[in-house]
């Protein structure tokens, strides 16, 4: 237990060294933090009404993001998968800086869960004895079950790790492999069961589809990876750390791959909403062209296809891909691109136009826009924190030996 505890507090000492470029970043994330929980405490007094959601359109900019986040999440399991089941050594020597960003991810999405609540100080009724769960009826319920456990799965690899790097010491394969094979199924669970979640929903046309799911993963599978290229990238030249190019290369490539299937499922559903030409079409004629003079998300839609279309273009041709520029580019485009059709594209639509026929068009309030802007703050910074707790240790600059 002492040699724990000394790992701990080594590892945490980390966190108060650095340059000045490091305290600058953690300065602007707090000051954007502040302002966040500031915005959050005016919601909490005042309750869901300081927001511009409504009886119409009840899910806003909060799900938005809780649903691509939980993509952000998903995708540690394209480094899992070819660093442990195809033996990737260059993707293995950085796999964990993926966890890390998984666990990053689960906390920022249950966050925007807990900003989504006009009461979070009811959730009581869920804990099981105390209220009542409501499983496996209720799908919220396997979305509670999946993204608490997935947090858990990833805090214990990770944890477990470092401690073993920290004391120079091989991982047990019976306290580490059977987790990293139970976090690729879970991985693709969180994603699926919150895709379930609008499919799931019979009063909701715009969702009703059997691709939601497969959509959510490729689009998972091409933010995340393309996230992790230029995090990675960072890291090798702020913290020296030496992240190969082959590490790169991998992720690019099932960013590639990720990016078309993405493309394709889209288009799939463009073709069953358009050709059918049913009543049904209303949503996704309101997203793509604007429905009764009400267009609010015509640009947010196109502008997204072209960030996507870009993307997937450089990548798919070599000359390009293969720069450093373009490929940076490519992957800002994606993330920015993924994150409007799974946030403001898909989340915004399903309830528009009511199932009467009502339009009421929405955009975010200033408030949820300072509060959104709050928690991507600090999933920055936790994730910022943690890799700044494990550079050393991954380094060899912090191990057992020096406390000798």
């Amino acid at each position: 237990m002492k040699q724990y505890l000394t790992f701990c507090k080594r590892s945490i000492s980390q966190i108060f060294v650095g340059s000045n470029l490091y305290f600058v970043w953690l300065t602007l994330l707090t000051i954007v933090m502040v302002i966040g929980a500031h915005a959050y405490a005016i919601q909490l007094r005042d309750g869901l009404a300081v927001t511009n959601m409504t009886d119409e359109v009840s899910w806003g900019v909060y799900i938005a993001n809780f649903t691509f986040i939980v993509g952000m999440a998903a995708a540690a399991v394209m480094m899992v998968i070819p660093a442990y089941l195809y033996n990737n050594k260059a993707l293995k020597e950085v796999v964990l800086l993926g966890e890390l960003l998984a666990i990053a991810s689960i906390i920022m999405c249950l966050l925007f869960v807990t900003a989504d609540l006009g009461r979070p100080d009811r959730f009581w009724h869920m804990i099981p004895g105390i209220g009542r769960f409501n499983w496996p009826m209720s799908m919220l319920s396997w979305d509670v079950i999946v993204l608490n456990g997935y947090l858990l799965i990833n805090a214990h690899i990770c944890g477990y790790s470092f401690y073993c790097m920290y004391r120079g010491v091989k991982p047990n394969p019976w306290f580490y492999t059977p987790f990293i094979f139970l976090s690729i199924f879970w991985a693709v669970s969180i994603h699926t069961v919150t895709a379930f979640l609008y499919s799931g929903l019979g009063g909701r046309p715009f969702w009703n589809s059997a691709v939601i799911a497969p959509r959510f993963l490729a689009s998972a599978f091409a933010a995340g990876p393309g996230f992790l290229i230029l995090t990675l990238q960072i890291i090798r030249k702020v913290a020296d750390f030496p992240v190969k190019q082959e590490a790169l290369d991998s992720l690019r490539k099932i960013m590639t791959v990720a990016m078309v299937i993405n493309l394709f499922l889209l288009g799939c559903e463009v073709f069953k909403e358009f050709y059918t030409d049913s009543a049904h079409v209303a949503s996704a004629e309101y997203l793509f062209f604007g429905l009764h003079g009400a267009n609010a998300l015509v640009p947010w839609i196109w502008t997204a296809i072209a960030l996507n279309v870009s993307a997937t273009v450089i990548l798919l041709v070599p000359y390009l891909a293969e720069k450093s520029n373009f490929l940076n580019l490519a992957c800002v485009m994606a993330f920015i691109g993924i994150w409007i059709e799974k946030g403001m594209g898909l989340i915004i639509p399903g309830f528009i136009p009511t199932p009467i026929g009502q339009l009421y068009e929405y955009s975010p309030s200033m408030g949820e826009i300072q509060v959104c802007l709050g928690i991507w703050a600090a999933g920055f910074m936790i994730y910022t924190l943690m890799v700044k707790m494990v550079i050393p240790i991954y380094k060899g600059t912090v191990q057992l030996e020096t406390t000798k």
